[in-house]
């Protein structure tokens, strides 16, 4: 079973969300070989609870899942800002996961991001696993959380698109992190474009469709990670188009009829 941990079903934050990009986004994860993706669109996009909706409400329900027409699981999930800067990833179930981002309404703009103590308080009030995304991306600042804090975390992100940004020494660097606090590592593309699908995905022996098989295959380690030859060329070619495609919003364009 592939799945890509880090995904987004939106072209960017600030743009309105499109059922027909998000319904494409999910068919070509499908093409790419993904068997499930977890679907961790930024808590503070526009139209976050919409976007939730409308998944749950038109894709067939599996387990914790929903599952498009095709038959690729989407895990709910989202990634949250804190205030020391960087991101984490939450993935749970659809009310779980709903719920958690209301409670963050008041928290959104980034002068009122949770800390992250803050964060963890709330979030281990659901049942879901709780990741470090992109951990040594520019800007953020995870590592230089107390032991005590990355201890809270159930997983760290190998991240498709730092390693074609910083490139395969990422892949060791994430690697020695997790292994200092005795975490797992997984992989997700950050895809916010269906080119990047992909470029890395972690590869389970078994198939499940529930938070807790999930954990439970996570916590067994008994998966490996795949990283595209052509990840560069994917993570350049999915930058490209969503700098022309936000452009072509901007000037008043469909930018989904293009695709």
């Amino acid at each position: 079973m592939n799945i890509d941990f880090h995904t987004h079903g939106k072209l960017a934050k600030k743009l309105p969300f499109s059922t027909q990009y998000t319904d494409q986004m999910f068919h070509k994860a499908y093409l790419k070989g993904l068997d499930a993706i977890c679907l961790t669109e930024h808590f503070n996009t526009l139209s976050f609870l919409e976007m939730y909706d409308y998944i749950y409400t038109h894709y067939t329900h599996v387990g914790d899942c929903c599952q498009s027409k095709e038959g690729l699981l989407i895990f709910f999930g989202m990634e949250i800002d804190i205030k020391e800067g960087g991101h984490t990833l939450v993935i749970g179930r659809y009310h779980d996961i709903v719920e958690l981002n209301k409670k963050l309404e008041k928290h959104k703009a980034k002068e009122s991001f949770l800390t992250f103590d803050e964060l963890v308080t709330l979030v281990r009030q659901y049942d879901v696993i709780f990741g470090g995304a992109h951990v040594y991306r520019q800007g953020g600042h995870i590592p230089e959380l107390s032991q005590k804090q990355l201890l809270c975390f159930d997983f760290f992100d190998l991240n498709g698109k730092d390693l074609a940004c910083y490139g395969l020494k990422m892949q060791d660097m994430i690697y020695q992190f997790a292994h200092r606090y005795h975490k797992p590592v997984v992989s997700g593309s950050d895809t916010h474009q269906a080119t990047q699908y992909g470029c890395v995905q972690t590869c389970f022996q078994s198939c499940f469709h529930s938070i807790k098989q999930l954990r439970e295959e996570i916590d067994r380690g008994q998966y490996t990670i795949q990283i595209s030859e052509s990840l560069n060329i994917q993570v350049e070619d999915a930058t490209l188009q969503k700098r022309l495609l936000k452009e072509v919003y901007r000037l008043g364009g469909d930018y989904v009829a293009l695709l």
